[in-house]
């Protein structure tokens, strides 16, 4: 992988990202880190028009982004002029309710978001998927998971931490999906004797990342967004630890 493929989830910066004023200081700092992409997500209210101009007078390319599914399966032709303004190759759903997951709606969901897939990819955008721990449930003996990626036409974006809490190999996922995974949320996971499981900086968890990296590079994966739910230290320290590690680790 190369350095120039590394993106920040804005996700992981959300709380300075609320205004536009802290949108330029915050992708600047960004930027000064060595990042050259974003996944924008959690960012606060503002035209894509004007968050497209932040990001280039940064140097920041937008990856992807991660939109509400509502707007997903309802306001398709919206989104995708949303997306083309930001320069964004794909988007993802980063969360399915409990009534997209089960039963008609499911079956309901499945049709939707194929119709909403083919309108993004004949606009040359991709349509992903973003996994939690609970698509690691059991439906009839097969994961809820692999039943969507069945039925679906729907691109991955693995997330390696939720594949780890949901009882997955997150090396193995990223091997299966990295063809179909034009994404992959680089998520470590570490155990603190206060509190338990949770995320940390990319190198200072429990993840094998050097073959997670090797999985998503032999699949061909595009983009490896750096995103921590929750930090212990400052958001803009952590995501440069995340950077630090990465560039001097992972990366050729």
């Amino acid at each position: 992988m190369k350095i120039q493929q590394v993106a920040v989830q804005l996700y992981t910066l959300r709380d300075l990202m609320k205004t536009p004023d802290e949108m330029a200081r915050t992708l600047q700092a960004v930027r000064a880190i060595g990042y050259q992409a974003v996944q924008v997500s959690g960012v606060g209210p503002i035209e894509p028009r004007a968050l497209r101009k932040l990001l280039d007078d940064n140097g920041l390319t937008c990856c992807s982004t991660h939109e509400d599914v509502d707007m997903i399966l309802n306001d398709t032709n919206a989104l995708i002029d949303k997306l083309k303004t930001l320069g964004s190759p794909s988007t993802a759903i980063p969360w399915l309710g409990k009534e997209h997951r089960i039963g008609d709606g499911f079956k309901r969901f499945c049709a939707a978001a194929g119709a909403a897939y083919e309108k993004m990819k004949a606009a040359g955008i991709d349509l992903m998927y973003h996994n939690h721990a609970f698509e690691f449930e059991k439906v009839d003996g097969r994961l809820w998971l692999d039943i969507l990626y069945a039925e679906t036409s729907l691109k991955a974006e693995i997330d390696t931490y939720w594949v780890q809490v949901g009882g997955g190999n997150p090396v193995e996922w990223c091997a299966r999906m990295a063809s179909r995974m034009p994404v992959v949320h680089f998520k470590d996971l570490a155990f603190f004797e206060e509190g338990g499981a949770a995320t940390s900086e990319i190198g200072q968890g429990n993840l094998d990342f050097k073959a997670i990296a090797r999985a998503c590079e032999k699949g061909g994966v595009k983009w490896f967004a750096v995103e921590q739910d929750t930090c212990r230290r400052p958001p803009l320290e952590s995501v440069k630890i995340s950077f630090d590690y990465i560039k001097e680790t992972l990366c050729t």
